[in-house]
């Protein structure tokens, strides 16, 4: 197969196995999500939606994050991990937020990236989930299946996204991103794959017979 014959495949077999792409982090609004991916760094999509119900309950909004103490939010993120640079960043861009936006999250990805805390993943989590604007944020569980479907040989997460963002159409980028970290938690996992349980890597790799 070509590169573009793999992706084409990758493409329509992930749209037939995942035909609905809810966004695996408890939210409400763009804040909320906001938030919750700035506390997914490094930690579960499980844990940070144990973790969001209590800090939420405490404070859902800026204007009411802006009057909660940092040792508080860390005291409750705590379980999330790197909790006191967390703490701070949310603290810190829920001022941002009432002083410079009105207390609305910022669409797009300079103001985003502005914030403290918010890189450029983050950014296009929030961009595509919460605003609908085409966007592909690469993680590290994307850039190892791009790696190992052969899809990329990017050296880094912004590298695979450039590449990804050629091989797919714009249209599908938003559900795509999701879909791959879905069958990568199911089916290929960080662990290696050795294409004898995981559909795709058979598919697209029949002669591989260890794990990758």
């Amino acid at each position: 197969m070509t590169k573009t014959e793999r992706a084409a495949y990758v493409d329509r077999r992930l749209a037939e196995l995942y035909p609905a792409t809810p966004v695996p982090l408890d939210h409400k609004d763009p804040y909320t999500l906001l938030v919750a991916v700035l506390l997914s760094a490094q930690c579960t999509d499980k844990r940070v939606n144990l973790v969001t119900p209590e800090l939420f309950a405490l404070a859902d909004t800026p204007e009411k994050m802006t009057g909660v103490p940092v040792a508080e939010i860390q005291r409750i993120i705590r379980p999330c991990g790197l909790s006191p640079q967390k703490a701070k960043a949310i603290a810190g861009l829920s001022h941002l937020l009432v002083e410079q936006h009105g207390g609305l999250v910022p669409q797009t990805f300079g103001e985003l990236e502005a914030l403290p805390g918010v890189g450029h993943k983050t950014a296009s989590v929030v961009m595509a989930q919460a605003f609908g604007v085409p966007a592909f944020p690469v993680d590290t569980h994307i850039h190892r299946l791009a790696q190992r479907w052969k899809l990329s040989s990017g050296r880094n997460v912004v590298e695979t996204e450039r590449d990804l963002k050629k091989l797919f159409p714009e249209a599908h980028w938003n559900q795509l991103h999701l879909r791959i970290i879905f069958y990568g938690r199911e089916h290929c996992t960080a662990r290696g794959c050795d294409g004898a349980t995981c559909e795709i890597c058979r598919t697209l790799s029949p002669k591989r017979n260890k794990a990758s």
